[in-house]
């Protein structure tokens, strides 16, 4: 543990508060994409099953519980509750399109071919592209609400901070992990175009709008 990543962590929770405070207290999930969160629960899912075989320390059990619930939890809210204001016909990502080379890969790259290591290898992955759909539909939308744009920027900004979490860990412990700095570069990248615009036009208190 290191400042990096309790601030990633931070993050993380800031994001997923965002998202929920946004949804509940609107009692709508526009502009939300459901199929992002159905990636986002799998990653998790499929991450933390350690959880019944492997104890780390309170705060890692607490964390990887509160990601689990409120994966699900989003995902109530949108397919469920509020399903009236969910929409469908703008959050259309093929996800399969995701979801089965991130398998495949994980399959051929890993680093130990067992059934726990694949998954977890699996859910880096998968979360390296799971915010695709969101912003496939951001871009298809032609902009996102200012509460949206927050919690694609907290989002981000974990990524990014766990990017010098690695950074700090190689440099003091001499430790890396090639297959997670590799899927977290990919996922900051992704990011980079919606960083711009967030801090060019969101903080400025102009609306967010991605190119088509």
């Amino acid at each position: 543990m290191n400042i990096f990543r309790l601030l990633g962590d931070l993050s993380h929770l800031i994001a997923i508060i965002i998202l929920l405070q946004k949804i509940w207290h609107t009692r709508s999930c526009a502009g939300i994409s459901g199929r992002s969160q159905v990636l986002f629960a799998l990653v998790y899912t499929t991450r933390y099953l350690d959880l019944v075989t492997t104890y780390v320390s309170m705060y890692n059990t607490c964390m990887k519980f509160v990601f689990l619930a409120t994966s699900y939890a989003t995902i109530y809210l949108i397919y469920l509750k509020f399903k009236a204001t969910y929409d469908h016909n703008h959050d259309t990502f093929r996800i399969e399109f995701l979801i089965l080379p991130a398998f495949g890969l994980s399959m051929l790259i890993n680093h130990e071919f067992s059934f726990m290591e694949v998954l977890w290898t699996f859910s880096i992955y998968l979360e390296s592209v799971a915010i695709l759909p969101q912003l496939f539909m951001v871009s298809k939308t032609g902009e996102a609400e200012s509460i949206t744009s927050h919690y694609l920027f907290a989002l981000g900004s974990y990524r990014g901070l766990y990017i010098l979490n690695w950074i700090y860990r190689y440099a003091t412990e001499s430790h890396y992990d090639l297959i997670a700095i590799v899927a977290g570069v990919v996922q900051t990248i992704l990011y980079c175009d919606f960083f711009y615009l967030y801090i060019t036009k969101v903080l400025k208190g102009k609306k967010l709008q991605l190119p088509a």
